[in-house]
């Protein structure tokens, strides 16, 4: 036997190792989501969509509604069509500020939605009963330690915590320092998800060593050809690099407002004059608190609208991760699934191997 056959010989053995590594650390998460890899798709407003989220989990991930500002029948008709591109479990992302969350969980509830992910905070009382008594799995979103024990605590089934590299709506602690507070503690009660700056296999296997079940992705998947995102917006993500995807300023310290991380525009300096508005009303009282924060919600999405379906990338808001930089070229999401589980392997397999 030749020394090139020997080698090659050694390499697949090598693969097979860390694939049986990667499917062990992974075997809770799938478990629990039902699909043949833990990589949960981040729901990404008008992205997150039936063409992307079935395919996603028609290559063995996890894909996610992006529920957003939807109507209940909007919601409808996106899940059964999601449902004719795939027979493979999805879930849908549901926002806890929504004011008609009560009629999307019935809508969920209907299609027999088997997983529900609630983001915004913690849920308003009564709906985690109700997304559970549908026979769903609930999933929550925790971007602190005290509020992921509380959310343990209420019943939901697993976590998601994301830090603060991702793209779209963040918290303020990086995803590496959540990861050090929240899984060694909690990983053992509930499955937790891991996101945020997440665009290599490496870090994926860094996670799962640590306690976690799998991940989430975002902005891994926006440059799949999968993705409806046009394409100048999909070319802006090619040509950016992390230190672009910079956050938003808080203007007035009376508007709580949820900072967001997106690629350097014009549509990042408007987000100031939009806050100066709206704090406007709340002085003149012609509108609550929970209205101020709505409109402000309703003008992000108009925002990402215009730039992910009409391609204004320069008056619309291009929301991406720090992982941007990673995202090369575009690819179908089989390739992209592919290669993040390759890296994985790959990498659990070295530490195998020299550890």
């Amino acid at each position: 036997m030749t020394s090139e056959v020997v080698r090659e010989a050694a390499m697949v053995a090598a693969e097979g190792v860390g694939h049986d590594r990667l499917k062990r650390l992974m075997k809770r998460g799938t478990d629990f989501l039902g699909c043949e890899w833990a990589l949960l798709g981040g729901a990404m407003s008008w992205i997150s969509e039936r063409n992307l989220v079935s395919a996603i989990s028609n290559a063995g991930g996890f894909g996610v509604i992006a529920c957003g500002a939807m109507t209940p029948d909007l919601l409808d008709t996106e899940i059964a069509e999601t449902r004719l591109r795939t027979d493979r479990p999805f879930g849908v992302n549901l926002i806890t500020m929504h004011p008609a969350l009560s009629d999307l969980i019935d809508v969920c509830a209907r299609h027999e939605v088997s997983h529900v992910v609630l983001a915004g905070g913690l849920p308003p009382g009564g709906a985690i009963d109700r997304i559970k008594g549908s026979g769903a799995r609930l999933i929550c979103f925790a971007p602190a330690l005290a509020l992921a024990k509380k959310l343990v605590r209420s019943g939901v089934d697993a976590l998601v915590i994301e830090g603060m590299e991702a793209g779209g709506h963040i918290g303020p602690v990086s995803t590496s320092v959540l990861a050090q507070e929240i899984l060694p503690p909690l990983a053992a009660d509930v499955p937790i998800f891991v996101a945020g700056g997440i665009g290599h296999g490496g870090l994926v296997a860094g996670y799962l060593e640590m306690g976690a079940v799998g991940v989430q992705l975002g902005t891994r998947f926006v440059c799949a050809h999968e993705c409806i995102a046009h394409p100048a917006f999909k070319k802006a993500f090619i040509r950016a690099s992390a230190r672009d995807a910079i956050t938003s300023v808080q203007i007035d310290p009376r508007l709580p407002v949820i900072p967001v991380r997106a690629l350097r525009n014009r549509e990042m300096e408007s987000f100031a004059s939009k806050q100066r508005e709206v704090a406007d009303l709340l002085d003149r009282g012609e509108v609550e608190m929970a209205e101020a924060q709505l409109q402000i919600e309703h003008y992000w999405a108009g925002a990402l609208r215009r730039a992910v379906i009409e391609g204004d990338v320069e008056t619309g808001s291009v929301m991406a991760g720090q992982s941007v930089g990673m995202v090369k070229e575009e690819q179908g999401v089989a390739d992209i699934v592919r290669q993040l589980v390759g890296e994985a392997a790959q990498a659990l397999e070295r530490r195998s191997v020299h550890g």
